[in-house]
């Protein structure tokens, strides 16, 4: 390959891709980022959540390398990822949400996740005492899923590449790309950017919510587009077991968890349809989710908010909810990895493992990444939206 490997992006997942191709042997890697440091994108602004329960096969699996990674990451990387496995609790509010958690259940097992399981009302209660009794018809619960910790996985990753020879350059945005080649054939040979040129052999474009701008300035459209979460922590409490399973609320997507003494509280509603890429957290959102949480967890009626201390952070969200995965068409040594719509930091072991192995070897070759293929779009092959997973 002629010139190094420029991974845009310096966040979890282009860490992650840093490494393994590091660890394959490559050594000539640059990480360019905007930020000012590592953490300043998604990867700093995520709840720190994992889970197995999808309703499609690649999710699945993506998730089951993910944890057999999480497990060596000590090992391998020399960090704690903070891995917890407190489990994922789904609550379903109605028959209709029960029947489709139960859905997933069968994806599930036949792709390897065997302890997922359905459980009753009285179950979820057992699981989740906090809860009010009103409204529960049922639920789903895996006990290995729970939680990570993402900046944690950042610096680990981070540390090791540089360890093997991958720099990073921050504070340093693309502003183009120099290519050559008829269409069809064509390839980056060098990328511009505000601290000058570099020499580039191939390019992954791990972006986060800003990839599809990035692969504008390749000629790759990428269809993916910000989407807003934000959470709310109340101010230091220990009304609930820092074990206690992430809990989520099938219905409407309200969760929570406990992280460092303080509950967080969160709630996914559309961002703003002015600027996409606005993490403000509103007022009336807030208030909205202080109500959820009195009404659905009894105990945390009355505890304060640390309104202050809210924040939001953009999902990079596909047509199909999945990641993108592979080549761009329109240039072959350009690289997606793109779309986790969500997921990007829970999966980030996995993918980056498997463009490392697309880079190196011509395709994956620990999965079949065939499911998320950049052309399936226009070869009208998504895959299928699960309504609740």
């Amino acid at each position: 390959m002629d010139g190094p490997i420029v991974i845009v992006g310096g966040g979890v997942v282009g860490a992650s891709v840093a490494w393994h191709l590091a660890t394959r042997g490559w050594r000539d890697i640059v990480i360019v980022d905007r930020g000012a440091g590592p953490g300043e994108g998604s990867t700093g602004r995520a709840t720190g959540g994992y889970r197995a329960q999808y309703g499609t096969a690649i999710n699945v699996r993506l998730s089951l390398l993910t944890r057999e990674k999480l497990r060596r990451f000590p090992d391998e990387v020399g960090a704690d990822p903070g891995y917890l496995p407190a489990g994922y609790l789904w609550v379903a509010g109605t028959e209709w949400e029960l029947a489709e958690l139960r859905r997933g259940l069968p994806v599930q097992h036949a792709a390897g996740l065997l302890e997922s399981r359905e459980v009753d009302a009285a179950e979820v209660l057992q699981l989740n005492p906090a809860l009010s009794p009103q409204g529960i018809a049922g639920g789903a619960w895996c006990p290995t899923d729970g939680f990570i910790r993402p900046l944690a996985m950042l610096a680990g990753y981070l540390a090791d590449a540089r360890r093997r020879g991958a720099r990073t350059m921050w504070e340093t945005e693309v502003t183009g790309f120099e290519r050559k080649g008829a269409p069809g054939t064509t390839r980056i040979t060098a990328v511009r950017t505000t601290r000058g040129r570099i020499e580039a052999g191939a390019v992954v474009n791990a972006a986060g919510a800003w990839a599809a701008g990035v692969a504008a300035l390749a000629g790759a459209p990428l269809p993916i587009e910000p989407l807003r979460r934000c959470i709310v922590p109340t101010m230091p409490c220990d009304l609930l077991p820092a074990g206690m399973p992430m809990t989520i609320f099938a219905g409407d997507g309200f969760h929570l968890r406990v992280r460092d003494g303080r509950v967080l509280l969160a709630w996914p509603t559309p961002g703003s349809a002015a600027d996409p890429y606005d993490c403000r957290v509103e007022t009336p959102w807030i208030d909205e989710v202080a109500a959820k949480a009195a009404a659905r967890v009894p105990v945390l009626a009355g505890v304060p908010l640390d309104r202050s201390g809210a924040w939001g952070g953009l999902y990079e969200v596909s047509p199909d909810k999945h990641a993108i995965l592979g080549p761009a068409p329109e240039c072959g040594n350009f690289y997606f990895i793109n779309g986790s719509s969500g997921h990007g930091v829970m999966h980030a072991p996995a993918l980056g493992h498997l463009l490392a192995e697309i880079i190196t070897e011509g395709r994956a070759t620990t999965l079949d990444t065939t499911p998320l293929r950049p052309s399936r779009f226009a070869e009208g092959e998504p895959n299928p939206v699960s309504g609740l997973l």
